[in-house]
């Protein structure tokens, strides 16, 4: 597929994204900008702070009144962009609450933003209108602490929590893998009819894709257990046995997702540390 850089693509009525240019294999083709609305609207993840993206998305907005801009959490692939397009704009920016951390992970792009300053932040449950239309925040922690999904018109748009194309990264300290789970589990019992992802293609099948990705740690986890079961083994040596012929570029963001598997199953009491091996109790 031709990534369609710097132009507004109608989804639906009142649905439209512009895709940012920075791909990577973390990041699939890029972040999706989402704007809701007609005549007022709503930008959810304005991305990151590159000037043909906020060009874009001006050219986008062609003079509309903006009246909130959104975040899902803060990555340095989602939140950047938010306070030059309220500058630009002057709309508030709404949303998650700020997180920064100076250990960020497997990925330059996921560091967090540090200059993200949100002029309200919703909590779970809380909502906002805009021209009749209610936006719903859905507290999602898990890949970050931060986390929201937002419900609009019965589709949720699911930042990081849900792509369209891969599994998420949950990488400690910030990262939880029981938090990640019951976050699924919260999705799981709605009755949303598309998931809009940060990354990746919409997804159609709801339910059925967040019954699959909750089955897919379940798996790993009980992988995880049989590898520390069978002899005590540092985290690389997981990673190696868990994921054989995985890309170099992904290696460092797999052990991030065992460590946090690992951790969520020594509060369990299925797992002990000594040191920088890993056992199975």
């Amino acid at each position: 597929m031709d990534a369609p850089y710097a132009k507004l693509e109608a989804l639906e009525p009142g649905i439209a994204r512009v895709l940012a240019h920075n791909p990577s294999a973390f990041t699939y083709y890029g972040t999706q900008t989402y704007l809701l609305g007609e005549r007022a609207l709503v930008v959810i993840d304005p991305g990151p702070d590159l000037p043909e993206h906020l060009d874009a998305l001006g050219q986008a907005i062609a003079g509309r009144r903006v009246a909130a801009i959104m975040c899902t959490h803060t990555h340095r692939d989602h939140s950047p962009a938010a306070r030059p397009l309220a500058e630009r704009t002057g709309a508030p920016i709404i949303g998650c609450g700020p997180l920064a951390l100076k250990t960020v992970g497997p990925r330059a792009d996921a560091s967090f933003d540090g200059d993200y300053s949100p002029d309200d932040v919703l909590d779970d449950g809380q909502q906002i209108d805009v021209e009749n239309e209610t936006i719903t925040a859905i507290a999602t922690p898990g890949h970050t602490s931060n986390h929201l999904c937002f419900d609009y018109r019965g589709s949720l748009f699911t930042g990081d929590h849900v792509m369209g194309w891969s599994t998420t990264v949950v990488f400690p300290p910030d990262g939880d893998m029981a938090a990640y789970m019951a976050s699924l589990n919260k999705l799981r019992k709605r009755d949303d009819r598309v998931y809009y992802p940060a990354h990746g293609p919409a997804v159609k099948n709801p339910q059925q894709y967040v019954r699959h990705l909750a089955g897919h740690r379940m798996q790993r986890e009980k992988q995880i257990l049989r590898l520390v079961g069978e002899t005590p083994r540092p985290i690389p040596d997981i990673v190696a046995n868990a994921y054989p012929g995985l890309d170099h570029r992904l290696v460092t963001a797999a052990g991030g997702s065992v460590l946090a598997h690992l951790l969520d199953l020594q509060r369990r009491g299925l797992v002990e540390q000594q040191q920088e091996l890993w056992t199975a109790v």
